[in-house]
């Protein structure tokens, strides 16, 4: 069965086998060149594997882009503490749906990349921290990694190699801190997803007191290609500052919505309307977010740039986690708006006071701005609150509700002012 929304521009590395359902267990996974990466990696010394991907530029793919080599090399290696691994599968930025299919559709190549990722960190344990919604991938996950333990892809002396590794899938409750690395390791600990002040960071002070990773399901699956074919058959696709391929989940008002796998030079206004097909017929697009609805909102006049991290940013937003959402001419921006703000402080761990209070204020002021008794006055009031959440909280949820917030006023202030002024609202019906 072929993937839906299969396109021929696309560049399909980690997501060639979605819809193949012979891929998901181990049996059809080796037959398709599965764990040969791990055997490679095994023979290679563990601070090698960590240069290989430090060379390739792999940059992490949960939003914050940070390189994956550098942070493994950070580190110990001593071995004097026990050290651990998380796979962050929490996957809970709005519109963002990328990390549930790398799992549902091959579940091995994540695995897999979590053992490279184990064995160059030396890390003795690792751990899938997944939303627990996620039920019917869980139960693809839990049978993945029997699978690897009865092939001794897992425990003790993992293909003769003398390394040793356990992996346990846990099971999130849903909250959307959680996927905050260091809410997800309180989480992960069976505390609450309270994130935590860094420094210390995780690889100093992370899972139980000791040295962990935390990496995206993405960042993971993305291991084994690198390790096989080297950093510059990597660096064959995307920009310099931002090489390789990366999986937009893109949603919303489009003809043909799904997740898309492109090089990062890759155009946003083609993705846009190329490969997703543009607005449905007989509307025009309003705006895009593309990094899941904690980043800035790009205007259809701004979308003629590169996917890659410095292209999306240079044209006033940021790339996030690749959950691209698309907004034609029928969406009341501020309505939109008020939903997101909504989930932000539904969401809020309520830890710091900016967040905690800034999320409630603003969905109400939102609220009044959009049944039609806003004031000409809630758009300043709205901006300085919005200012006061940005950069003052222990993690970035604060500021994730205020981003959609003041993008949406700079950038659609006329909307807001029809709701203020007349009481309608300028979406088209």
């Amino acid at each position: 069965m072929a993937y839906p929304y299969e396109h021929p521009r696309e560049e399909r590395m980690l997501s060639r086998y979605f819809g193949e359902v012979d891929a998901i267990g181990i049996d059809g996974w080796i037959e398709r060149g599965g764990y040969t990466a791990l055997e490679k990696a095994l023979g290679t010394a563990q601070d090698d594997v960590i240069q290989v991907v430090k060379d390739s530029g792999l940059r992490g793919r949960g939003g914050a882009g940070f390189p994956a080599g550098l942070k493994w090399s950070f580190m110990p290696k001593d071995g004097k503490a026990p050290s651990y691994v998380a796979c962050n599968a929490d996957e809970s930025e709005p519109g963002t749906f990328k990390d549930r299919e790398l799992m549902r559709w091959t579940p091995h190549q994540v695995i897999e990349g979590i053992i490279i990722a184990s064995y160059a960190v030396r890390a003795q344990h690792a751990y899938i921290y997944i939303r627990g919604e996620f039920v019917d991938i869980v139960r693809v996950l839990n049978g993945a990694v029997v699978e690897a333990y009865e092939r001794g892809y897992l425990g003790m002396n993992i293909l003769g190699s003398g390394y040793d590794l356990d992996l346990t899938v846990h099971t999130g409750a849903g909250a959307y801190i959680a996927g905050e690395e260091t809410g997800l390791l309180n989480s992960l600990e069976g505390r609450r997803a309270e994130p935590r002040v860094k420094p210390p960071f995780p690889a100093q002070k992370g899972a139980f007191g000791m040295p962990t990773t935390v990496n995206n399901v993405e960042t993971l699956a993305s291991v084994p290609h690198i390790v096989l074919n080297g950093a510059d058959w990597y660096r064959q696709w995307g920009t310099e500052k931002s090489p390789g391929t990366k999986l937009f989940s893109c949603c919303g008002h489009l003809q043909r919505p799904g997740n898309y796998e492109v090089p990062l030079d890759f155009s946003l206004k083609e993705l846009v309307y190329d490969l997703c097909g543009g607005p449905p017929e007989g509307r025009e697009l309003l705006g895009v977010i593309p990094g899941g609805s904690s980043v800035p909102i790009l205007t259809v006049d701004e979308l003629d740039c590169e996917v890659s991290y410095e292209g999306i940013e240079a044209a006033g937003s940021f790339l996030g986690s690749g959950g691209l959402i698309a907004m034609d001419d029928s969406t009341c921006m501020v309505r939109a708006v008020r939903r997101m703000v909504e989930f932000y402080a539904h969401e809020s761990c309520g830890q710091c006071t900016p967040c905690r209070e800034g999320t409630s204020w603003l969905t109400k002021i939102l609220r009044r701005i959009e049944r039609g008794d806003g004031r000409e006055e809630d758009i300043p009031l709205l901006l300085d609150v919005g200012s006061n959440m940005a950069g003052s909280t222990i993690c970035p949820l604060s500021d994730s509700a205020a981003v959609p917030v003041v993008s949406s006023i700079q950038k659609f202030e006329d909307e807001y002012m029809a709701h203020i002024r007349d009481g309608s609202c300028t979406a088209k019906r």
